[in-house]
């Protein structure tokens, strides 16, 4: 069978590849006094709320289950609208709000939407993979350009105009970011998209994880600078809601119709009972279990990071959102006879079974150095996590 060239240039998406493997030694050691812990995968440990279950019920029971409208229900955009002016004080009106299958669907219709064969979009590395290859199925080009502590894991306005090409279409960012949980200043990001604005290009900035920001300085929407930007977001992360695949992008008012086109025909819509379930998240009982939650997560952080630190792991930045620790496992991989993070990410999986993610899937410019923890598991897991690193590692 003769497959497309888009289908080979997506890469494996690694990070699955070793859950797999940690998946199935968690089965043989189940019963043993180790059991496998998970801090690979970027998903909370929490469900959906009470209220948010119940209202998937009752739209079942009701029979409330047909398709919507392509760019969402009305009374979610509009919930959306305000929780943007309660949560951030910026004015977004609703129908620039489209809801979308998950974070996922919406790249994918922006990337559509905008890029054209050939077309260069420019990237931190490390960052997101899936996030290139949405340029790649869309014939796209993702250039990665390296980042460090300096620059928080984060592109600026210097490199973005340093490497601005004929084929420079835009920019696409995530902010906190997925592997590192360190976000753009605002300030930054300012610059940023003017530089890319003056050239004629397109911003979009992955902000899935904006909920779950700790730090004042980094906790604003990059929709508070211009209409302009194209904001992708998602009930996954600070909503808890995963598995329900529900998302939804922000949009200049120019491009509705255009996504409503293309969503028509690629989704017809996003799950109707996710739709309706999502309602309840804005309920002022709702809000306060996600803040309660926001500070658990903090909370993890703040024991978790110091402890790697103290096991000898090389944390350059600290995490200002997300659930993640991009550590520098160098320092630690010739105590365990390995000479890269991916070899590190198995040995520590055997050894202490601890699953985590090698730096692999994040880019090129020296990810082989690190891995990224996820702290999405509750609290006692971290600091079993610690011990059974400590006594690997004496």
């Amino acid at each position: 069978m003769k497959f497309s060239t888009r289908a080979d240039k997506i890469e494996p998406f690694y990070v699955m590849e070793v859950a797999k493997a940690a998946q199935q030694l968690a089965k043989e050691v189940a019963n043993g006094p180790e059991p496998m812990i998970f801090l690979n995968i970027g998903e909370p440990d929490f469900t959906a709320p009470a209220q948010v279950q119940q209202a998937a019920s009752a739209c079942i029971a009701q029979g409330s289950t047909q398709y919507t409208n392509a760019l969402g229900l009305e009374a979610l955009r509009e919930a959306i609208s305000a929780w943007y002016q309660s949560r951030f004080g910026v004015d977004v009106p609703a129908q620039r709000i489209v809801i979308t299958a998950g974070a996922s669907a919406a790249l994918q219709l922006a990337c559509l939407a905008l890029i054209e064969p050939g077309d260069e979009i420019l990237m931190p590395d490390p960052s997101y993979p899936c996030n290139r290859h949405f340029v790649s199925a869309a014939e796209g080009t993702a250039k990665l350009i390296p980042t460090g502590a300096a620059e928080r894991y984060q592109l600026s306005a210097e490199q973005v105009a340093a490497h601005w090409g004929e084929q420079t279409r835009g920019v696409l960012l995530a902010s906190p970011s997925n592997p590192t949980g360190t976000s753009i200043d605002p300030a930054e990001l300012r610059r940023i998209h003017e530089v890319v604005k003056a050239r004629g290009g397109i911003t979009i900035v992955d902000e899935i994880y904006l909920g779950l920001s700790y730090e004042e300085a980094f906790g604003h929407s990059a929709l508070a600078i211009s209409d302009d930007i194209i904001s992708i977001n998602s009930f996954s992360k600070y909503f808890n809601m995963t598995g329900w695949r529900l998302g939804w992008m922000v949009v200049p008012e120019a491009m509705v119709p255009v996504v409503e086109r293309m969503a028509q025909n690629l989704f017809i819509c996003a799950s109707t009972i996710s739709q309706h379930a999502a309602l309840a998240c804005f309920t002022p009982e709702s809000i306060a279990t996600f803040e309660a939650r926001r500070a658990e997560f903090k909370a993890r952080r703040d024991y978790f990071l110091p402890a790697l630190k103290e096991l000898g792991f090389g944390i350059d930045v600290m995490p200002d959102g997300a659930f993640y620790a991009w550590a520098d496992c160098t320092p630690l991989c010739e105590k365990l006879g390995v000479k890269d993070s991916w070899e590190f990410a198995y040995a520590l999986m055997e050894k202490a079974h601890l699953a985590i993610t090698p730096g692999r899937d994040f880019g090129t410019a020296d990810t082989a150095r690190y891995v990224r923890f996820s702290t999405a598991n509750s609290m006692e897991q971290l600091q079993e996590a610690v011990r059974r690193m400590q006594q690997l590692f004496k």
